[in-house]
């Protein structure tokens, strides 16, 4: 099966999920998943969209705020790729803020299209050493 992929303007759904995050908000922009969809990032594997939420929700509330910037959204249909960049800044202003590439994938739904239903994705580096 050959994936096609077309360069587009990030969807609203997406935009609205990033916005959420770093609003602090985490409300309806979750919305985007499936009620039993699977986050894998990194090390993570969280299942149901109310854990995702809850787990991201747990990791920005360790101490800092993040600004997120979509740098390119490539759709292949049942096949998202969004890349980006992620302003990492401390709460603790003696710390500098990081800068840290993402890149994530977005599985839809087969059921309902408009819903993901596998995150995948990676953030990082944001230190060595």
């Amino acid at each position: 099966m050959q994936v096609v992929f077309t360069k587009k303007e990030p969807p609203l759904w997406l935009l609205d999920m990033w916005r959420e995050i770093d609003d602090k908000t985490f409300g309806k922009g979750f919305d985007c998943f499936a009620e039993d969809a699977v986050c894998n990032l990194g090390i993570a594997d969280w299942k149901g969209r109310e854990t995702i939420r809850a787990n991201l929700k747990a990791f920005i509330d360790t101490g800092f705020t993040a600004l997120h910037h979509v740098t390119e959204y490539w759709d292949a249909g049942s096949l998202k790729v969004f890349r980006g960049v992620v302003d990492m800044t401390p709460d603790d202003r003696a710390s500098a803020t990081v800068h840290p590439t993402m890149t994530h994938f977005f599985y839809m739904d087969e059921r309902d299209e408009t819903k993901v239903k596998r995150w995948v994705g990676a953030v990082g580096p944001v230190a060595f050493g």
